[in-house]
């Protein structure tokens, strides 16, 4: 039976890596229909080449950092359940679980930088996010490294900060480090030029709708196996889940009077804001809590992009940075017995963990990304932008043979 046990939270966590896996190809097809048609390309190499970054920064390093394991060792101590490892490569498993997480962080910057950002600093951004800054708020979070869960939040605050799949740790620091490489890079070239014109519209709703729907299958692999054991597996954060999207979706439908772009966007911003608090908020607490993201998305895309003039492609910010800081508030507010929830949280852990960990996501982006920029040059010029980062970068584009006839290659 404990081996049974033991097979069963291998594959449980196998099969969560690979629906998080999956949400890749949608923060690709949302960044691919989003974008202009002279930068798709580009959206789909960024995502997965970032992955493979991602998986070896966070393989040597990242991992490390956070959890105190190295995998430089042999293979037999690796799947053989020596010590530290874990029985049938659990610890495997849930390094594969975890660098999807890790994974996501250069996939949300991505579509904030669409469209003007070279390709070479990117990537060297992405192996300074996951090998380093990304794994010190993920250990101080899941792994109370430094001993701030235990000498902060719980012994002056009244609770462990709470984040339970990462409204904080994954969402709010890759958004807030979004903000951070979308200020340190500037606005598209022409993009705020001419007053009154409000920006491009979406090349592609069915390829942004696909992305959108993409994200949100994989979610329950993101929040519900957050468990990362079958014993531990919760109906009411599939549940929550559920009702924190469909809140989002509707709030995102009546604000944004029926745009699609907020519609689909809207369901995310909700599952953004629910990660924190979905194991312990009540599913009413959970709807209230996915229409308050879709309201905070579809009003601060505008005023951010529009008034404040940040050139946030895709709205990552809002999204994730403004959505997850939310959903860690909102983790102290209805994750309370008071509101239905199942308690173990106070606002005042959840209020500071959350500011926290929002300003290191921010400070970390600026640091990274300016050091990229002053040793690489972030920016591309004008006339590349003129042409597109299909070409510039990748020497071809979504639909070529057009290319070959407008002599544009």
């Amino acid at each position: 039976m404990e081996q049974l046990q033991q097979g069963s939270d291998v594959f449980f966590l196998l099969m969560g890596a690979i629906l998080v896996f999956a949400m890749h190809g949608g923060f690709a097809f949302l960044e691919v229909g989003t974008v202009r048609h002279f930068s798709q390309v580009n959206a789909l190499v960024k995502i997965m080449v970032d992955f493979a970054i991602s998986t070896v920064a966070y393989f040597f390093i990242g991992f490390w950092i956070s959890y105190g394991i190295t995998f430089l060792v042999s293979a037999s101590a690796l799947a053989g359940g020596a010590e530290g490892f874990g029985p049938q490569g659990l610890t495997l498993v849930k390094f594969f679980f975890l660098c999807t997480f890790a994974a996501a962080i250069p996939a949300i910057v991505s579509g904030g930088i669409a469209e003007r950002a070279r390709f070479v600093p990117q990537c060297a951004a992405t192996a300074l996010l996951v090998g380093f800054a990304y794994p010190l708020i993920e250990g101080t979070v899941w792994n109370n490294n430094f001993g701030l869960q235990d000498t902060l939040f719980e012994s002056m605050l009244g609770a462990n900060f709470h984040d339970f799949a990462g409204s904080i740790v994954v969402h709010a620091f890759g958004g807030w480090a979004a903000l951070g490489a979308i200020l340190r890079l500037g606005p598209r070239r022409g993009r705020y030029d001419h007053p009154g014109v409000s920006g491009t519209p979406p090349s592609s709703i069915p390829w942004l709708a696909m992305g959108s729907w993409m994200l949100c299958i994989g979610w329950f692999g993101f929040n519900v196996m957050s468990a990362q054991s079958v014993a531990a597996i919760s109906g009411l954060v599939a549940m929550n889940s559920l009702m924190a999207m469909a809140g989002g979706i509707l709030a995102a439908l009546i604000v944004g009077r029926n745009d699609p772009g907020f519609v689909h966007n809207g369901a995310l911003a909700g599952l953004v804001a629910v990660c924190a608090g979905s194991d312990v908020m009540h599913p009413v607490g959970s709807l209230v809590t996915g229409a308050i993201a879709g309201f905070i998305f579809v009003q601060f895309f505008q005023l951010a992009t529009q008034r404040w003039k940040i050139d946030d492609v895709l709205g990552v910010w809002p999204l994730h940075g403004l959505c997850g800081l939310w959903g860690g508030l909102a983790c102290g507010i209805f994750g309370t017995e008071a509101l239905g929830g199942i308690g173990g949280v106070t606002f005042a852990s959840q209020f500071v963990g959350s500011l926290l960990g929002s300003a290191y996501g921010l400070v970390a982006g600026l640091i990274v990304y300016t050091l990229v920029d002053l040793i690489f040059g972030f920016r591309m010029s004008d006339e590349e932008q003129r042409r597109g980062a299909d070409l510039t970068i990748h020497n071809i584009s979504a639909n070529p043979e057009l290319d070959v006839r407008t002599g544009r290659i």
